[in-house]
């Protein structure tokens, strides 16, 4: 059975073990995420605090804009943007890696005390009935305080998260 988690499309190139999972993995991205490659690739602030890692991230980074702009890929990315919560169809990286680019859309819901790429995040995983994945304590901090109904995996659990999973009645 394939495992489903919403992620930031930057985890993917920030932790590669991401793309070599023990099982099957579907990976949901808001297509906000995507467009945040683009400016990370672009800029001089580092994505990385050590300047070999950052190096091999932005190297990742722009992979993986490659990968999203490639004709087949990108044609149903673009199907995907022509509604709000709209989905592509899976996008296979490899045997055990697929994406899924969701056009997600703030309303706001949670717009006073989450940044709109955070509230997208919370969003879709409530749309879609999957675990957030994510290596951001403060956000994870923040989705508990406001008692915000989704389960969420630190990114150090990955290997867990996989194994074990979620059963589908706790994500209800």
């Amino acid at each position: 059975m394939t495992r489903r988690f919403v992620i930031e499309a930057v985890m993917v190139a920030v932790y590669g073990e991401l793309l070599v999972p023990k099982r099957p993995v579907e990976y949901v991205i808001p297509y906000s995420t995507i467009q945040e490659l683009y400016d990370m690739r672009d800029s001089s602030e580092p994505v990385m605090p050590d300047p070999e890692d950052d190096a091999h991230v932005k190297t990742v980074i722009g992979e993986l804009i490659a990968f999203f702009e490639e004709p087949f890929n990108k044609k149903k990315v673009e199907r995907a943007l022509t509604m709000p919560w709209q989905k592509s169809p899976p996008l296979p990286i490899n045997d055990n890696v697929s994406f899924t680019v969701v056009y997600a859309v703030d309303n706001a819901q949670y717009g006073e005390y989450f940044d709109p790429i955070e509230t997208e995040l919370i969003l879709t995983c409530a749309r879609e009935k999957a675990p957030l994945l994510s290596d951001q304590p403060d956000m994870m901090d923040k989705v508990i305080e406001a008692e915000v109904p989704v389960a969420m995996f630190d990114i150090e659990d990955f290997d867990y998260a996989v194994e074990e999973g979620l059963a589908e009645a706790d994500l209800k």
